[in-house]
């Protein structure tokens, strides 16, 4: 055996046990997750398959069939969800500049601590509070709307008289979702990379050119992500929504009405109490929808932030 050939031939590496411990168990972790998901995905279809094939009658409401019954609520849904993402992206957007390129250090800190702190507040606290506070204080306001730009379908009349109506619950569900995507857009604000910024301010730019030039543009994916999880928690609100809506099962746009359409997730947690027989198969039905719409969210929003993956602070 030449020297060479001796070196060649090395004994194989000692696995210890703690790194056996450890891989073992973070494969079993990660594979935990998807035969959860899995599972929940097969009671959803298993229990909804009654529902989904029921006769006209003896679905909730005398619905004719399935999907003339759920398709308010998924309208209800996407909208209320729509409202809350078109109130909280610039709030929050704006926030997490202020915290990360223009408030001093220890304002931000402070600040910054607020605003995670929002995301602990169960959600029972903000439909009482929508309740109890937001909907009476917005009530003129929606008059106002009404009064002066009720020519607009969005805010044809009659005005609500308690102010719950879709708006306002968009707006609780706003306040719910800032936190989450204030941390997430503060996060990719402040890893922008230095040089960058030093190069806009350098050839003259003012603080928001440079915000304009540098820092958006990198973060783009990164709002999107947060756009997109923040859409996911106002799509899953289940009590603010049941708190602050006075439901039905209608499709329209109308903002300041008192009839406003409902969530899947409400009307899960409204009716379930006292539904029996197939009406809790169009319950777990609608769940599905839920779970569903959810699903193709989420991989647009992968599909999204894939596209951008190669632009990050590394180059």
């Amino acid at each position: 055996m030449t020297a060479g050939t001796a070196g060649a031939i090395r004994p194989r590496a000692k696995v210890r046990l703690g790194d056996r411990v450890f891989s073992t168990s973070t494969v079993v972790a990660g594979s935990l997750i998807l035969a959860t998901l899995a599972a929940v995905a097969l009671f959803l279809v298993l229990q909804s398959i009654p529902a989904l094939f029921a006769k006209a009658g003896e679905l909730p409401n005398n619905a004719t069939n399935f999907w003339s019954w759920v398709w308010p609520l998924v309208f209800g849904t996407i909208w209320a969800a729509v409202i809350a993402l078109l109130i909280a992206t610039p709030l929050s957007i704006g926030i997490a500049l202020f915290i990360s390129h223009y408030a001093p250090r220890r304002v931000a800190q402070v600040l910054g601590y607020i605003i995670d702190l929002l995301a602990a507040v169960p959600s029972v606290v903000f439909g009482l509070w929508g309740i109890a506070t937001l909907s009476s204080f917005v009530q003129p306001f929606y008059v106002w709307l009404g009064d002066n730009l009720g020519w607009i379908p969005l805010f044809a009349p009659p005005v609500s008289g308690t102010g719950r109506t879709i708006l306002t619950a968009g707006l609780v569900l706003a306040v719910m979702v800032i936190p989450i995507m204030t941390a997430i857009c503060r996060e990719i604000f402040l890893q922008t990379p230095r040089l960058h910024e030093e190069a806009a301010l350098a050839l003259g730019a003012t603080r928001w050119e440079m915000v304009k030039m540098a820092v958006l543009p990198f973060a783009r994916s990164g709002i999107v992500s947060a756009m997109m999880l923040g859409l996911g928690r106002a799509l899953g609100e289940t009590l603010a929504i049941a708190m602050v809506l006075s439901p039905a099962l209608i499709v329209k746009f109308a903002l300041l009405q008192a009839q406003s359409p409902n969530t899947i997730a409400a009307n899960i947690a409204l009716q379930f109490p006292e539904a029996t027989g197939i009406g809790v198969n169009a319950l777990i039905a609608s769940g599905l929808v839920l779970f569903v719409v959810t699903l193709l969210i989420n991989m647009l929003a992968r599909y999204i932030v894939s596209r951008r993956k190669a632009f990050s602070g590394a180059n």
